[in-house]
Parts: structure tokens; C-alpha cells; sequence
């Protein structure tokens, strides 16, 4: 009972502290870390077959073959995408591949073949930066049986550098770390069910902000510190009180007159 406990114990802490995201299998995961400028660096973490049947990718499903790091790299790489990194791994009797890139201009990956299926935007309205993401079909190629029991999910988070005013991504967000995250079911996303991400953010980034604020502190210390040093030396340290010297003439005086 008492090792029940803790696991009950752990998993709800892991909840609150908004990791439950790492207790959750996903068949497919997009990560878009977004810059005000429209840089991005995107995460893509996907079986192979999911791969295949949602973005038309050509890779080998049997699970007993590696992927081909070459032909994921040649499938994300595009005229916009920069330093293409391509890992592996196996989970669930299949084959997973984990791809990082470099994007010059997140409003351009739509005309990359694996982010097709979206339409982005990212421009100022106002007095805050409109970010929509709108994902449509899935290229649908059928991939035989690769071991999916319905239960697989998708992904899609936005990792945004300034503070939220509105998104729709569902009561639990935002996330640690200014995180906005949809859900999805494979099956959904296999059908092609769109989904729609939206988020307005302030137009000054939480990073120059919080520079700026440890900046002025420090400022603030240094002058507070200086303060202190000038009204120590202004003031100066106060001299010990010196006796008074005896009045020796006084004291003759009485003398001479006692003899008398």
C-alpha cells in the first residue's frame, strides 16, 4: 500500500508541475519554438509508419530495419530549413525517428512537403502578435498493419517567447514554460479532422524582459551600495573624547598658599 502510495503520490506532483506530457505515448509530436521574428526551431518526433501515413513519407516500416537518417533528412530538408538533425529510436514494437531543424521563416513551412498540411501565420495586429497554425488532410497512405490499437495520439505545442493574452488550446494551458498544447487522436488526424491553433502574444519578449529586470537590479544594488560607501565617508568615524589636561598652574598656586 505504501508503494502505491508514492507511485499515486509521484504521478500527482508530475501532473501539477505540468510534466504529465512525458507519462504520454505519442504516435506523432510537433514542437514549434517560435521567435518574434518568425524564426523557429520545430521538433518533429514520430513513428515511422505515422510518417508515412500522415505526411506520404517513403521509409521502411519493418521494425527490425534502422530507419534511413539520409532519406528523413532529404525528406524535411527545403531552401528555408537549416541544420537537420535526424536520431532514432524503438517503442512499442515499432520505429521511431526524432528530427530537429532550423526554420528561417515559419510562415514559409508550408511549402516544406511534411508541414504541408498546415497553413501558417504570424503577424502584428495591434498591440499583440497573431500566431495561427490551421492543419488540414493528412495524406492518408495506408501502411498495413504496424501494431496501432486506436488508443495513439498527436501532438501539436507552440513554445511561444512572450507572455499569452488569448490562445485556444484548452482549459489546462498554458503549460510550464509558456507552452500551448493540442491533442489529437491518430485516428482523427488519419481522417483528416482540421484542427486550428491559435495564440496572441505581447509584442516584447519575456527574455528581454527579464534581462532588463536583472539589469535594473543590479543597477539598484550598485547604487544602494554606493549610497552606503558615500554616507560612511561623508560622515567620518567620531574621535574618542580626550581627557582634560590637569591645571598644574592651579595646583602651585595652592600649594604656595598652603605653606604660608
Amino acid at each position: 500500500m505504501r508503494r502505491l502510495a508514492a507511485i499515486a503520490f509521484t504521478l500527482a506532483t508530475l501532473s501539477a508541475c505540468g510534466v504529465g506530457d512525458l507519462l504520454r505515448q505519442y504516435e506523432y509530436e510537433e514542437d514549434v519554438y517560435l521567435s518574434l521574428d518568425g524564426k523557429a526551431t520545430v521538433y518533429v518526433n514520430s513513428s515511422v509508419a505515422a510518417l508515412d501515413a500522415l505526411r506520404g513519407a517513403a521509409l521502411d516500416t519493418n521494425p527490425k530495419k534502422l530507419p534511413d537518417r539520409a532519406m528523413v533528412r532529404d525528406f524535411f530538408a527545403a531552401p528555408f530549413t537549416h541544420d537537420i538533425r535526424v536520431t532514432t529510436s524503438r517503442r512499442s514494437g515499432r520505429r521511431f525517428v526524432h528530427v530537429r531543424l532550423d526554420v528561417d521563416d515559419v510562415r514559409a513551412m508550408s511549402s516544406a512537403a511534411p508541414f504541408s498540411w498546415s497553413s501558417y501565420r504570424l503577424d502584428r495586429d495591434g498591440g499583440l502578435f497573431v500566431f495561427q497554425q490551421k492543419i488540414g488532410r493528412a495524406v492518408g497512405k495506408e501502411v498495413g498493419d504496424v501494431g496501432w490499437t486506436g488508443s495513439e495520439v498527436v501532438a501539436f505545442r507552440l513554445h511561444l517567447p512572450s507572455k499569452i493574452e488569448y490562445h485556444n488550446a484548452g482549459p489546462s494551458n498554458p503549460r510550464r514554460g509558456n507552452i500551448l498544447v493540442w491533442e489529437q487522436s491518430l485516428a482523427n488526424r488519419l481522417r483528416g479532422q482540421p484542427l486550428t491553433l491559435d495564440a496572441r502574444i505581447q509584442t516584447e519578449s519575456i527574455l528581454y524582459r527579464t534581462l532588463f529586470l536583472f539589469g535594473a537590479t543590479l543597477l539598484a544594488v550598485a547604487a544602494t551600495f554606493a549610497l552606503v560607501i558615500w554616507w560612511i565617508r561623508t560622515r567620518g568615524v567620531p574621535s574618542a573624547a580626550i581627557p582634560e589636561e590637569a591645571d598644574t598652574g592651579s595646583v602651585g598656586v595652592g600649594r604656595r598658599s598652603a605653606a604660608r
